[in-house]
This record gives structure tokens, sequence and C-alpha cells, in this order.
């Protein structure tokens, strides 16, 4: 399963730990409102710009408990606008006596709270015979595809995520069709499309590199859903609940202040 996915709340929690504690012990609830800000992703050889903002609110509950409350929505249309590419290098394969499989086009929009992803590929199966001597690449199967899914966001733990896969449409003909619906060869791609997508997301959203060691056994996040930003654009809400004491405001703070390595 993929690492966290709490890029964002690295963001927010440096930026609320950054605060004197002594406004907080003058004011103990209060809202804080996180400023857009633009976080660069490396997928592969392609930069893809995140955009979060949010707001985190602390609540006392009593003398010696507080209550840190997350809420942050990522712009991930940088995202959409590069999967295609993506997608091929990922799924793209060309095998002279096997598979050959061509990404064409592909899309992610928002399907609250899931994810839906059209992948339109072509598909050839080569099978290569000895003539005279001389190794021939036959063709076995060829043809277009279409393979729609629906993803759901489920977090673990607080920390780790999943993508729950739901087929919504095979598209193809003949025995390509068949192989997409039933076969090992769709059951490959779906779990790739699956695979390579969460990667995608983990890679912008690892706890070790994007929260302080000071506050990685803090954050927590409950309830991540993905969502339409307007005109379609995908975004992700990401929300969570954590429990804080006096004690561990006091130490997060001093570790934060501590001076350690640079990033």
């Amino acid at each position: 399963m993929g690492q966290t996915f709490i890029c964002t709340s690295a963001v927010v929690l440096v930026m609320i730990f950054a605060q004197p504690l002594s406004v907080r012990a003058e004011k103990l609830d209060f809202t804080f409102t996180i400023p857009p800000r633009t976080i660069p992703l490396k997928i592969e050889n392609q930069t893809i710009r995140l955009v979060a903002s949010g707001e985190v609110s602390i609540k006392a509950q009593n003398e010696r408990e507080y209550l840190l409350t997350l809420r942050v929505n990522a712009d991930l249309s940088d995202l959409q606008g590069h999967v295609t590419a993506f997608l091929q290098s990922q799924l793209d394969k060309s095998e002279p006596c096997g598979d050959r499989i061509a990404i064409e086009h592909a899309e992610i929009t928002p399907a609250d709270p899931s994810l839906r992803a059209l992948v339109e590929l072509h598909y050839a199966r080569y099978a290569c015979v000895k003539i005279f001597g001389k190794r021939k690449a036959e063709k076995l199967v060829s043809g277009d595809g279409i393979i729609q899914m629906k993803f759901t966001p489920v977090v673990e733990n607080g920390r780790s995520l999943r993508l729950v896969p739901q087929v919504e449409r095979i598209q193809a003909n003949g025995s390509l069709g068949q192989l997409l619906r039933t076969g090992s060869l769709g059951a490959r791609l779906r779990a790739k499309i699956n695979q390579s997508l969460l990667s995608a997301l983990d890679k912008g959203t690892d706890r070790e590199l994007t929260l302080p060691p000071a506050v990685q056994d803090v954050a927590s996040v409950n309830r991540v859903e993905f969502v339409d930003e307007g005109s379609g654009r995908l975004g992700i809400m990401l929300a969570g609940q954590v429990v804080i004491s006096s004690q561990e405001i006091q130490s997060i703070e001093r570790r934060l202040k501590a001076p350690g390595p640079s990033p």
C-alpha cells in the first residue's frame, strides 16, 4: 500500500506549531487559515504542482488537552493535465514476442468522493515462430479498448492511503474484449492503473520527507475525498482530528526550534 497521504497536513502543522506558544496560551480557541501554497511534485521526468490551502482550528478540551482539527484542500488539476504521459510511462510495453500495450489517452475526473479514470489503449499480442531458421513475429490479437474505473480513497490508521477500485466500463471487441473483462490481461492492467495512480500521490505525500520529525507522530487524517474544485478540476480534501496534551505542545515547540539538518 501507499505510504502517507499527508503532504498538505505537513504544511498546516509546520505553520501552526511555528506560532509562539504564548499566543496559544492567551487564546486557546482559535482558527488558523492556511493561504494557498504551491508544492512541486516530481513524477518521472515531469514536475507537477499541487496547490494546497486550508484551515486548522485548536480548541481547549480541558486544562490538559487540546483538539486540533485539520481541513486541507489540494488542487490536483496539474496531475490531470499530465495523466496521459504519466500512465504511458507506467503502462506502455513493447515485447517483440509478447504483449504490446500503448496508452493512447487517459483522463481522471472527480466523482465525489471518488476519482474516475478513463484509459484508452491499443493492445496487440505477438508470438514468435521460426520459419526456415528465421524468427518471425506473428500477430495473435490486436485491437483498441477502453477501461473506465472509479477509485475511492480510504485512510488506514490515520496515515496510509488505499484506493479501492471499481470497474465501471470495459469497451473492446472480440477476443480483446474477453481478455480485458475476464482474462489475466485485464486484471494486470487494472492493478497497474491503481498502483500507478497511488504511486503518483505517494511521491508527493511521503510523510518522512514532508513532515518534521517533531510532528510525525502527531499528524492524523481520518477522512479523505476527491472533490470537484469547479469546471471538472480535480481536487482532494483531507480532514482529521487529534487530541494533543499541553506537554506535547511544549515538546513539539522545543523540537521545532532545535537545530537540525536542512531538508
